[in-house]
């Protein structure tokens, strides 16, 4: 199938392979390429897996293997921390009672 021309997508690109890795590298990261996933704007129709170029939403232009269609961003920050959950109301309270004080 087809990806048109267009459309927002994600491309792949091995950056640095294993034995392109600088030598401060932890071990286990020195074992795997570094590797590179961008979205943008697909500059020809082409189909899932094949190289293409893209335009990025800064306007650089990446070539890459198509990896998805419209992509959805997957990332988080993780777990949510208890103390931190109620951190900004207490400042809010702290700041007005400060300035209601003077």
């Amino acid at each position: 199938m087809k990806v048109p021309k267009g459309s927002w997508v994600q491309i792949h690109q091995i950056v640095l392979n294993p034995e392109e890795r600088a030598p401060q590298v932890p071990d286990d990261t020195k074992q795997v390429p570094l590797e590179l996933r961008v979205n943008g704007f697909l500059d020809q129709d082409a189909e899932i897996g094949k190289e293409v170029t893209i335009t990025t939403l800064i306007g650089r232009k990446l070539t890459g293997y198509l990896r998805k269609e419209n992509p959805r961003y997957e990332y988080d920050f993780g777990q949510p921390i208890p103390a931190l959950l109620t951190i900004g109301q207490e400042l809010r309270n702290f700041l007005f009672e400060e300035g209601r004080s003077k």
